[in-house]
């Protein structure tokens, strides 16, 4: 089974097994996630697909989080020319990784 879910502001294609890394969500390692947020259940093959308008009811997609972590240092830097302004800053985003268990 194939799925749409959407959390953290983003969408993602997950199939059972699959493993991701998505925004940071609450929760320990080993514990389960459940996502509400179901846009499109189809098959493998693409037939039997259920679309929702804009979430389908009643359908989760549940996952075990397999690690709390922080994505790899971004570098933000702001310049103005001729005024010998600049700043560099660096942004690590916090990140959760998990493992897709149902669909």
């Amino acid at each position: 089974m194939l799925a749409v879910i959407e959390t953290g502001g983003k969408q993602y294609l997950v199939r059972e097994g699959a493993a991701l890394t998505i925004e940071k969500i609450a929760g320990e390692a080993g514990t389960e996630a459940v996502f509400d947020k179901v846009l499109l259940v189809a098959k493998e093959d693409g037939s039997e697909v259920q679309l929702g308008k804009p979430y389908l009811e009643g359908v989760t997609v549940a996952a075990e989080i397999t690690g709390q972590g922080r994505a790899k240092k971004i570098r933000v830097v702001k310049f103005k020319r001729k005024v010998r302004y600049h700043k560099v800053h660096g942004h690590r985003q916090h990140e959760t990784k998990v493992k897709i268990k149902t669909v």
